[in-house]
């Protein structure tokens, strides 16, 4: 029952994203606009079907699973493989100095901080970033290997703690996937007649908004690998779109749970908007990094002079 519900899941929002990508491509811009707006909301719901099947729930059996997080893998682009190494990392990793975008840590140069913080999280790069990845590995998979990548241009593009686990996986299982990937977005954009710059301006959307909540989910949150995260408020329509994705603190707690028990996992903890959190990052930048085991700053998300206005 799992694998049905999310299959029809996954086709209706791969149709959906199709018919808005045609859109934004080919009617005028008064109708093209709503479809980009569409796209880059949709288009969540793929990657979280994907990132149901990274933590094995989205079918019971283990080929069910496998099946449908390779094609929902397909709308991002990514590998399933590939994307499951990345992001059970981040279980491991998560608000450790491994893994920290909303401070700097001693040493580090705010400002290079502040340049992947708007540019990668904020301006949609961050997302970019994992696409060039993609095709590093498909193009030449070697580089995940080479010295100055690992030494170099992973750290400087924030993941440096993930190569050396990636470079393990097995090549072949990854380029298939990545060409499986690939060849959809080929064929989206043969059968579908898509213009350049409409494609691409829908990929800039979904950016956007994908690589703000990959990490409005995680900023000023405690420093903690468990419960450094929040259980986000949004309107109904996005939690829906995302398959509660923002019910992120619940998902870190109960990682095995489906997405649609992690409503019924959210504890009395603060509970900031997105917008609360995407304003906060975009007006203070990066913050000098508390200890490990850090509480929130919540006179911070909440500043008390606003709590009492309101």
């Amino acid at each position: 029952m799992r694998l049905l519900l999310n299959s029809i899941l996954l086709v209706f929002s791969m149709t959906a994203a199709a018919a808005c990508l045609w859109g934004v491509s080919h009617l005028a811009w008064y109708y093209a606009l709503p479809a980009l707006i569409g796209f880059m909301l949709i288009n969540n719901m793929p990657f979280a079907i994907l990132h149901e099947a990274v933590h094995g729930v989205a079918a019971r059996s283990a080929a069910g699973n496998r099946m449908i997080g390779i094609i929902a893998a397909w709308a991002f682009p990514t590998s399933f493989t590939l994307q499951r190494r990345a992001h059970l990392n981040h279980h491991k990793n998560n608000r450790t100095d491994k893994e920290l975008y909303d401070y700097y840590l001693p040493g580090q140069p705010r400002w290079l901080r502040n340049v992947w913080m708007y540019g990668g999280n904020l301006l949609g790069l961050y997302y970019f970033c994992v696409l060039l990845g993609n095709l590093i590995w498909f193009i030449a998979p070697g580089v995940y290997r080479s010295r100055v990548f690992v030494t170099k241009i992973a750290p400087a593009l924030g993941f440096g703690s993930q190569v050396p686990e990636l470079a393990k996986l097995p090549p072949l299982t990854i380029w298939s996937e990545l060409l499986g990937a690939f060849l959809w977005q080929a064929l989206l954009f043969w059968v579908l007649n898509l213009s350049v710059t409409g494609y691409l301006l829908c990929l800039w959307a979904f950016a956007l908004h994908w690589s703000a909540l990959q990490y409005a989910d995680h900023a000023w949150s405690p420093r903690d690998v468990m419960n450094g995260a929040w259980n986000l408020k949004v309107l109904p329509v996005s939690r829906w779109l995302a398959l509660n994705y923002h019910c992120h603190l619940a998902h870190h707690q109960h990682p095995q749970a489906p997405w649609y028990e992690l409503p019924s996992l959210v504890d009395d903890q603060p509970r900031p908007t997105f917008w609360r959190v995407y304003f906060t990052m975009w007006r203070y930048g990066v913050r000098p990094a508390p200890q490990m085991g850090a509480p929130a700053d919540l006179d911070f998300v909440f500043p008390p002079e606003e709590e009492k206005r309101r």
